[in-house]
């Protein structure tokens, strides 16, 4: 568990300064944890005793103890591939590596939809469904990817559905969004600046952000109004995006069977316009 899994879990047996603690370092996790013990203290507006007594609530010896487990985070969240691959290489099983990245791959994918909260799923899929909300998705680097599969899905499913590009003319395509539309963006550990500018951009005009991102979650969470997280780490010297692919493909499900009626008449006139152009072979 990392540490803010640690926190959460225990939230609801806190006294109210505690759970104020708590969610101060959920904020800005995990840099404000990061400071002195009176700095953390101030930040939160609790005392050094609450401190020390909502960690020892949550399983940790003390505050430097608590302090490392953080610094192991942090340099997990900034990992290259190189850095990601030495933590495994010492610790692999002397097994195929199909059997030992698909077993990590599998438990990851269970993990995170344990981790899903169904009523957050469920208020997404209302969001993505309104036919004012214009839906705007983007991804980073490599989730780019991803961004681009759930938005051919939409665009399938409804009106009004955008793809933000990866190069220098994204500033572009955000020209229209508005309050009240929703900016789906991806974003995994090591953070990219951009994406935060465009989270940033987007939740200034109003519009509400849907985060997907890793374990540690993406800074674009303090202004997201709703953050998916999915466990990233395999044998590998890059991350898994499986656990978020299988978020995405929960929800185009959930969509097509909330909107089948409109759904079905735009998939008939698409399968109208596939036969137009032959665009799929036909065996008959």
């Amino acid at each position: 568990m990392t540490v803010s899994d640690k926190l959460l879990e225990h939230r609801d047996a806190m006294t109210p300064s505690e759970r104020q603690l708590v969610n101060t370092l959920l904020d800005d996790y995990p840099i404000v944890g990061l400071s002195s013990i009176t700095d953390l203290a101030d930040a939160a507006s609790v005392s050094t005793t609450t401190v020390t007594r909502m960690l020892q609530k949550t399983g940790f010896d003390g505050f430097p103890q608590f302090q490392a487990a953080l610094r192991s985070e942090l340099k997990e969240m900034i990992s290259d591939p190189i850095a990601k691959r030495s933590v495994w290489r010492h610790e692999l099983p002397d097994e195929h590596i199909l059997n030992r990245y698909s077993r990590q791959a599998l438990d990851n994918q269970q993990r995170s939809l344990d981790d899903v909260n169904p009523e957050d799923f469920d208020q997404l899929c209302q969001l993505l469904k309104a036919p004012e909300r214009t839906i705007f998705v983007a991804g980073g680097r490599i989730t780019s990817a991803l961004a681009n599969y759930l938005y051919l899905h939409l665009q399938m499913l409804r009106p009004n559905v955008r793809l933000v590009s990866t190069g220098g003319s994204w500033p572009q395509d955000l020209l229209d969004v508005r309050e009240g539309d929703v900016v789906i963006i991806f974003d995994v550990r090591r953070y990219e600046n951009t994406t935060l500018q465009m989270a940033q951009m987007c939740e200034s005009r109003g519009a509400e952000i849907i985060l997907f991102t890793d374990q540690w979650r993406s800074p674009i969470h303090r202004i997201a109004c709703k953050t998916f997280s999915g466990r990233i780490v395999v044998p590998s010297a890059w991350d898994s995006c499986l656990p978020l692919l299988m978020l995405i493909e929960c929800t185009i499900a959930a969509l097509q069977e909330m909107m089948w009626t409109s759904v079905k008449g735009r998939m008939d006139d698409l399968e109208t316009m596939f036969d137009q152009t032959k665009l799929f072979r036909k065996f008959t």
